[in-house]
């Protein structure tokens, strides 16, 4: 008797067991990779999983100090913790958990308590969800070309250093925070010369010991977590709440999602770069999660990896250490950890701030290099061919003309300067992408002009021209 074919549910069946071997087998690589490099360099691990404190610091203290409490601190370090772990485990990267900043800033400078920054985290939940889902991230980010990208990049580096000058400044006339922000900048400089010393780590033990005869004098006991559901009301999902989420969805868009996954593959060529989609999801299940028990609405930045590489973090195992340091702490001495975060000395943080937005503004050196992510298209200079949605481009990499690269520095740093003026990751991106739109508009009337004048204008594929006589 003849074997029957198999039928639909047979295909599927083995279909989604296929998909399922195949997820299995990039999970154990992730975690090999992991281990491997963890007994490479345990103590550059350990350093690059605290790299991204100067920016997660200073915004915590506020928010957890706050007179209208807007953040449960307890809940904020459980919720990041696990987020941490699970990030490391699944990407296999540094990837860092850090506070959605315009929303952090509207919560301090318009009192949001609980509820309203409950609401606003979850309206950018539920937008970046439906954007991921939908598939228009992974659509929008084909559509930026790499100047912008490594636009946002600089700019979010230049505001740092920008940010840490706010943090020192205060200081000017404390002998000891003087002293700390040379020593600081000092190992900073000396840094790529002894890699193999753990700084991050050096820099956080030497703030929390700075802090330690405050924290003797007023000391704060071990305390138990106790999850508290905040559950927001219609009224708290309007007004101040929705105004501040329409404000944060561009930036964690685009420095949280399309610009992280860019620089992943920048900095870590050698690993896996997470896709827009799996960090679009991410963003989503940590804070529909986390916001309803009170945590700080979190996202995935590009400063925090440049902070943790720049530090000695390559892997996944330093965001899961840090993450299990944050849940123990959430868990066992929420308020100890408080007392912490409020003693460690700002000049230390400033430092760490300065090392992220060093390490973000240097990945503008490439863009107009082999290197650069989409020099080997086979489109013109502002296009990508791309074999995922990260942006890496697997083609040969060809040269630029003269004319492309002024072009490429021109795009990027008009996002730059957009950034930098208004303060707005969204204002830098839009002026980045109207220079782009204006060289693509000049290259029309040219061609056009060109036709008019009795020559036709014809684009290799490459993107570059050559002139011929109209028949």
């Amino acid at each position: 008797m003849a074997e029957q074919p198999p039928g639909a549910f047979s295909r599927t069946c083995h279909r989604i067991s296929e998909s399922f071997h195949t997820l299995s087998k990039q999970f154990q690589d992730i975690q090999k990779r992991n281990l491997s490099t963890f007994r490479v360099q345990p103590l550059q691990e350990i350093s690059g999983s605290f790299g991204d404190l100067g920016t997660l610091l200073p915004l915590l203290i506020a928010l957890s100090s706050s007179y209208f409490h807007p953040i449960d601190l307890g809940s904020t370090l459980v919720f990041t913790g696990l987020a941490n772990i699970a990030t490391g485990l699944f990407f296999g990267v540094p990837l860092p958990v850090q506070p959605m900043k315009a929303i952090a800033a509207a919560a301090l400078s318009r009192s949001f308590n609980q509820a309203e920054m409950a609401a606003a985290g979850l309206w950018v939940a539920a937008a970046i969800g439906i954007l991921t889902v939908s598939g228009l991230i992974g659509w929008f980010n084909r559509q930026i070309p790499v100047p912008v990208i490594k636009g946002i990049q600089m700019g979010v580096g230049l505001s740092l250093i920008i940010y840490a000058g706010s943090l020192l400044s205060p200081n000017y006339h404390d002998e000891l925070q003087i002293f700390l922000a040379v020593l600081g900048f000092l190992g900073l400089l000396l840094y790529p010369s002894f890699a193999s010393i753990p700084l991050a780590l050096i820099l956080l033990l030497l703030g929390i010991s700075i802090g330690l005869p405050n924290l003797i004098n007023r000391p704060a006991g071990l305390n138990i977590w106790r999850p508290r559901v905040c559950a927001p009301s219609l009224r708290h999902f309007g007004g101040p709440s929705l105004e501040t989420a329409v404000g944060q969805v561009p930036l964690t868009t685009l420095n949280s999602i399309i610009a992280v996954a860019a620089l992943s593959a920048d900095l870590l060529p050698e690993a896996p770069a997470p896709t827009t989609y799996s960090i679009g999801l991410s963003v989503t299940i940590i804070n529909l999660v986390g916001c309803w028990f009170g945590c700080m609405p979190v996202c995935h930045g590009s400063g925090g990896l440049a902070a943790q590489y720049r530090f000695g973090a390559r892997s996944g195992a330093s965001v899961v250490f840090l993450g299990l340091v944050k849940l123990l702490l959430g868990i066992f001495a929420g308020r100890l950890a408080k007392r912490v975060f409020e003693e460690f000395p700002a000049a230390i943080l400033g430092i760490m701030v300065v090392a992220a937005g060093l390490e973000l503004v240097s990945v503008g050196e490439s863009l107009n290099q082999p290197a650069a992510l989409d020099s080997g298209s086979s489109c013109s200079y502002d296009q990508r061919d791309l074999t995922n949605d990260s942006g890496v481009d697997a083609k040969a990499h060809r040269d630029l003309t003269e004319r492309e690269r002024k072009r490429r520095w021109t795009t990027m740093f008009m996002t730059i300067g957009g950034i930098l003026a208004l303060k707005n990751d969204a204002i830098g991106f839009i002026a980045g992408m109207l220079c782009h739109w204006s060289f693509q508009l000049q290259d029309r009337i040219e061609a056009r002009r060109a036709r008019r004048e009795g020559t036709i204008q014809l684009l290799d594929e490459d993107g570059r021209g050559h002139q011929t006589a109209a028949p």
